[in-house]
């Protein structure tokens, strides 16, 4: 995968330089991959069950992440990009995104690529990595056709808010909720 412009890999790795350089390599996602890919999808719904009770996590939600990756992993409209490790955590998988295209029948242009899940084990965050992450699914979604990137996230985690406002995406809809 390519390099952000303008950094070098190292710089794109540990763009601070105080800490540990931290490099990943990312590919498509196999279903060999998914026994590593479902804790981490996990461990993203349950942080966001604590943003929201409306969010709370499914039982059987370890069963459910293992069919949607399998579907996920072999649909032509979905992506699921696996980041693995490097030294002791090499073939290991550190970070999971998941998207896909979906049609906009009423706007220009009429291809969306949506984030659904994006998730990197605390040891990789606040290193640019998550940034490439996103550089790279956005490459991947255009060459599906997409023509907006967006990504879906509970309104209170403003982590991700801060994320990607940084990456320079604005709300664009809102989804409102109660229990029945």
């Amino acid at each position: 995968m390519t390099t952000p412009k303008g950094k070098t890999e190292a710089e794109r790795l540990n763009p601070t330089a105080t800490g540990p350089s931290v490099p990943i390599h990312l590919r498509p996602a196999r279903t060999s991959d998914i026994a590593q890919l479902v804790p981490l999808i996990l461990r993203l719904k349950r942080l966001n069950e604590e943003f929201d009770p409306l969010l709370k996590v499914r039982p059987d939600a370890e069963e459910r992440a293992t069919e949607i990756l399998r579907h996920d992993i072999s649909d032509p409209e979905a992506l699921v990009l696996a980041a693995e490790g490097a030294g002791t955590d090499k073939d290991k998988v550190v970070g999971v995104v998941r998207a896909r295209v979906r049609e906009r029948p009423f706007y220009s242009p009429e291809k969306e690529g949506v984030i659904l899940d994006i998730y990197l084990l605390p040891l990789y965050r606040r290193r640019g990595v998550g940034e490439y992450l996103l550089q790279e699914l956005s490459a991947s979604l255009k060459a599906k056709g997409a023509g907006v990137l967006t990504a879906e996230f509970p309104v209170q985690n403003e982590i991700a808010i801060r994320f990607y406002t940084k990456q320079g995406f604005r709300p664009i809809t809102t989804l409102h909720g109660r229990t029945m």
